[in-house]
């Protein structure tokens, strides 16, 4: 049945109803009217009051889709980055204006109410927040498409600074529940892990299964994704855990409290934390048993009802697609195998069809550590049938080379999935897939030239160039609603559903009133931001100034120490003239670090330490201030991208497979300093070279100094005096006169290398470049007409890096869903 709708009804007839049934659901939530209800209590309110109208949706859509019978996605991630769910609902929704007016009737401060709200902490990064994005696009464009995930307890952690270190604590974001999932306990499904692979044969037929295994029951938790003015609902399925024995009380009676309880904690410690630390065997078991548990637990859920349906086993190909999120989900490849023949009693052939017709893989990184491999003798202990299976396709594979290949054996020894005593995920995922993509082209063209040469070679209609996008209704109608207003007013609001409009604003690029509106809006968020700051750091910082930012996950090759070295230059030639020519400028920054990188978190410490010499030193005259917000997150995203001047992305040329935060500053109009490296290739292909503030070595040279060597960072060191200065403040007490070498171990790798390469990701090369660009940057900043035709340029050509553009090109290239299509 088609949910109720208020066509019909007044404005203030939709208010006066709305406003009822939050007063109603209050009492009858909590016993409490608005005079006595706590914040948490009216945000838990209103939350279920929007809960209600979604449920309704939500349904209507499960029925469509149930009637058609079409052919659907499931999108499988170890990570996604939702960020807060109550303004995105209302405004996909269409309910902003209706909530905000009975807000104000009942006197409630929609802010606090929308900042009641946790952050879900599923994610580290760009892989969670691309997985989101895609999943508010395929409900906005009518498709069927959802995401199969793991609910984590604490998810990734809260970073706490402390002395300027960085410390993980619980990030609890459950502790008070979640008003938008749905549990489903009496839909589990049983996940299994070591015992010894049993074969009975009855009448002819082969049954396996699994003895003394120790099994758990994954719970799913399903979470409505709602489209921006669309019928479509889709579903996010997180997996949570629970023990088949949840306590021994023959143990518990004899008083042994902790023993009574091991094996409920022991499964519970899979859901605990997203990518606990693996430099211990434990680690390693414990993050194998997480991808397998959320993979297992979601194929058998697919295949569950798929059968349900009533459809025939050898039409699972036309109507299921299963999208693999990077390396982490493949194990979907054999345990579909698993399924197909343990289960469904299919033969080799006839399941090796069926799933290589299945699964589509994206890949996001080139990075060597970053390509899964597990040990082979933990591989097969914990997952012995699974280890069978993957076996047997290394086997078939390798064969199918050799008669292809005869005699080459290093290009045999190279492709093969098992070698070397490892598993080779990356390698199982594109040969149990019929489509391999990246996520921009020069990230493309090293995966076909370089990181997986043979198997393009082999295949080469596999690959495909897919480049990444991101939702701009969440990174700028919602994060940025002035900005939006400004759009609107000039272009309409067909682009809020259809993102290439944004080319419209091309023809105001030199407007003057426009320009000047874009420039208050931006003063507007900057002066709130400058007041966040001052509040939460207690540092004050000159709304007027340049606001440079670089926030994203720390990693060396992401290049935050290079900014945090133009820092100290410029900070250099303040305490030689102290009338050095700049526009003042906050450097803010925004990073965690994974627990165990230890370069990462000295970067951290380096970084707070330098902004505490730079913002207390009164010869700097508020010209430069530097900021670290701690726990950066998507809450914290939205309200730093819209007060942003402009965008850091200087990771070294061929590192970044495409970036997404780069997409979100170019929303908002912030002007990006970077390097030619992911999809800021092709940002610059949309807005013009002249419109960016590009430096560097290219993908090309870096790929040159890898090879060939002869790169001597060294040297350079020698040549710049500048650059020297600065090195030699990391190790001469400059920065930290009581411990001088607290950084030495940073100074050493880029000089010497720390066994391995000296600067590895070429700092030193790029130094000189990435000044004279942040020269040229400060220059035009200081003429208005230049700078804002720039910025509106840079939104107006924004509109192709949308997340709905790219789920469109998945939907041609590789999925085929039909678009729904409401009764």
């Amino acid at each position: 049945m088609k949910p109720k709708n208020s066509k019909g009804l007044t404005r203030e007839q939709i208010v006066k109803r709305m406003r009822e049934d939050v007063e109603i659901k209050l009492q009858r939530l909590f016993g409490r009217t608005m005079k006595t209800a706590t914040d948490a209590q009216i945000y838990k309110t209103m939350a279920m009051i929007l809960r209600d109208r979604v449920m309704e949706k939500w349904a209507y859509s499960k029925e469509m889709e149930y009637e058609s019978n079409e052919r659907q996605m499931y999108y499988l991630s170890m990570e996604f980055l939702m960020g807060r769910l109550f303004g995105n609902n209302l405004m996909n929704l269409g309910l902003d204006d209706t909530v905000a007016q009975v807000c104000k009737e009942l006197n409630i401060d929609l802010d606090k109410v929308r900042n009641s709200e946790p952050d879900a902490g599923l994610g580290n990064g760009g892989l969670g927040r691309l997985a989101a994005c895609f999943l508010d696009s395929l409900a906005t464009l009518g498709l069927a498409g959802h995401g199969n995930g793991i609910r984590y307890e604490y998810g990734l952690f809260k970073q706490k600074i402390v002395d300027g270190y960085q410390v993980e604590i619980p990030d609890p974001w459950l502790e008070d529940g979640n008003v938008w999932e749905v549990a489903k306990p009496d839909e589990p499904e049983i996940i299994c892990f070591g015992g010894k692979v049993e074969r009975v044969i009855k009448k002819g037929k082969e049954y396996v299964s699994l003895r003394d295994a120790q099994c758990v029951k994954a719970i799913p938790y399903d979470i409505p994704v709602v489209g921006y003015d669309s019928e479509v609902v889709n579903t996010l399925r997180l997996w949570g855990v629970r023990a088949l024995k949840p306590m021994d009380m023959g143990l518990f009676g004899q008083g042994r409290y902790v023993d009574s309880v091991a094996e409920k904690e022991l499964a519970e410690a899979i859901t605990k934390v997203l990518y606990p630390e693996d430099n211990h065997p434990e680690g390693k078991s414990l993050r194998l048993k997480q991808q397998y548990f959320f993979v297992s637990a979601s194929i058998q859920s697919i295949y569950r009802k798929f059968k349900d349906a009533g459809n025939n086993i050898f039409d699972f190909h036309k109507k299921v697609a299963i999208h693999i999120n990077d390396t982490h989900p493949a194990l979907g490849i054999p345990e579909l195998m698993r399924i197909l023949m343990d289960k469904e009693g299919l033969d080799w052939e006839d399941a090796w069809r069926i799933t290589r017709q299945t699964f589509a893989y994206t890949n996001h990184t080139i990075l060597e550590e970053a390509l899964e491999r597990w040990p082979e003798e933990l591989f097969k202990s914990l997952l012995p049938r699974i280890y069978e299976i993957v076996h047997e396709i290394n086997e078939q594979f390798c064969k199918n080379l050799w008669e292809e290949s005869p005699g080459e054996w290093d290009k045999i020894a190279r492709m093969a999935i098992i070698s070397h005593g490892e598993i080779h995920m990356a390698k199982l995922a594109i040969v149990g897939s019929y489509s391999v993509n990246g996520v921009a082209k020069l990230h493309t063209d090293i995966l076909k030239e370089e990181v997986f040469r043979d198997f393009y070679q082999m295949e080469p209609r596999k690959f495909k160039a897919i480049t990444n996008g991101v939702t701009h209704r969440r990174f700028l109608a919602k994060a940025n609603p002035r900005l939006a207003e400004l759009i609107t007013d000039h272009i309409g609001d067909g682009w809020m559903k259809e993102p290439q409009q944004l080319e419209k604003l091309n023809k105001y690029a030199g407007d003057k009133k426009v320009q000047q509106a874009l420039a208050e809006i931006r003063l507007k968020n900057k002066k709130n931001l400058a007041e966040h700051i001052e509040s939460k750091y207690r540092i004050q910082i000159n709304p007027e100034s340049i606001f440079d930012v670089q926030v994203k996950r720390l990693h060396e090759y992401k290049r935050q120490l290079m900014n945090a070295m133009h820092i100290m230059y410029l900070y250099n030639k303040i305490l030689e003239n102290p009338d050095f020519p700049m526009h003042p400028r906050t450097f803010i920054f925004g990073a965690k670090a994974a627990p165990g990188y230890y370069n990462a978190k000295t970067i951290i410490k380096l970084i707070h330490t330098l902004a505490k010499k730079v913002n207390n030193d009164p010869r700097v005259q508020d010209k430069i201030k530097v900021v670290f917000m701690e726990n950066y997150r998507v809450s914290l995203a939205e309200r730093i991208i819209p007060a942003s001047d402009v965008s850091e992305q200087i990771s070294t040329a061929g590192k970044e497979a495409s970036g997404t935060g780069n997409m979100k500053f170019m929303l908002n109009g912030a002007l990006t300093i970077g390097t030619l490296d992911g999809a800021n290739v092709e940002m610059k292909d949309a807005v013009g070279n002249e419109n960016m503030y590009i430096f560097g070595l290219t993908a090309e040279e870096v790929s040159h100094y890898y090879k060939n060597g002869h790169y001597n960072p060294y040297e350079i060191y020698e040549t710049n005096p500048d650059l020297k200065q600065v090195l030699d403040q990391f190790v001469n007490g400059f920065l930290q006169p009581e411990h001088p070498d607290m950084f030495r171990g940073l100074y050493e790798g880029l000089l010497y290398g720390n066994y391995g390469m000296a600067d590895q990701y070429f700092l030193l090369k790029d130094f000189e470049p990435y000044c004279n660009a942040h020269t040229r940057l400060g220059l035009e900043y200081k003429k208005p007409e230049i700078w804002w035709e720039k910025a509106i340029l840079n939104i107006a050509a924004a509109g192709a890096f949308s997340s709905d553009r790219t789920i469109k090109d998945y939907n041609d290239q590789v999925w085929h869903l039909p678009v729904a299509k409401p009764k």
